[in-house]
Formats: C-alpha cells, sequence, structure tokens
C-alpha cells in the first residue's frame, strides 16, 4: 500500500575517478553531509556500494546504561559490579538472538499460513 503524503527521498549524485588502486575521492560537499570523521564502512546491496560513516558504539546502542544503572540500584559495587555487568550483556546478546530466531519462525509460519494470527487479525482487509 502506498501512502500518497509519503515524501519521496531525492539522492544527490555525483561523480568520481576510480584510480589504478581501486581508490576514490569522496566529494567534500557529501562527505560533510555524512558526518564522516575519519573512518567508513562499506556494504553491498545488490550492485551498490555503501559508504557510511562508522558510528562508535554508545552505552544506548548495547543498553549498556541501563544495565549499569539498574545493578547499581541492586547495590553491587567493584568487581562484583564488572562481574554483574558481564553477565547481564551475555544474557541480553542471548536474548535478542532468541528474539531474531522467533522472529524468523513467525515469519516462515505467517508465509505458509500456519500461524495463529488469522484468528487475531482475520477481519483485517489488506489493500
Amino acid at each position: 500500500m502506498v501512502i500518497a503524503n509519503e515524501a519521496v527521498e531525492r539522492v544527490e549524485w555525483k561523480r568520481a575517478r576510480v584510480s589504478q588502486k581501486r581508490q576514490v575521492t569522496i566529494p567534500q560537499k557529501l562527505y560533510e553531509q555524512a558526518g564522516i570523521k575519519d573512518e567508513v564502512e562499506f556494504g553491498i546491496k545488490g550492485n551498490n556500494i555503501i559508504i557510511r560513516p562508522v558510528r562508535e558504539n554508545t552505552a544506548n546502542d548495547n543498553f549498556s546504561d541501563l544495565i549499569l544503572a539498574d545493578l547499581i540500584k541492586e547495590g553491587y559495587k567493584d568487581q562484583e559490579l564488572l562481574q554483574k555487568f558481564r553477565e547481564r550483556q551475555a544474557e541480553l546478546h542471548g536474548a535478542v538472538k532468541s528474539l531474531i530466531a522467533e522472529s524468523g519462525e513467525a515469519a516462515r509460519n505467517f508465509k505458509s499460513g500456519d500461524d495463529d494470527t488469522d484468528e487475531l487479525f482475520g477481519d483485517v482487509v489488506e489493500d
């Protein structure tokens, strides 16, 4: 379903030569707009190469600040705090992996019609 008011993102294209060493210079305007500092990372989607600035992990990216806050409230200090922090981070990683696996299974079941969503959403009409 396409929403009429959906904003269409325009792409600004610039050309750059590729050297014999496979090097390119990023045009300054694009470099600044992307917020590139000293490193970029590359990805590929189809036949398109994606270049983006490396984003340093922040506490919010892996919930470290929330884990630490909970542990401090629970009264942990010093080495015990560090040990419990590592345990909770490992638990979080496992929980995320489980959620990903469960969502994949739900998607496969939905495609095959083996899920229970029709009971819940059977009256919803898709356009």
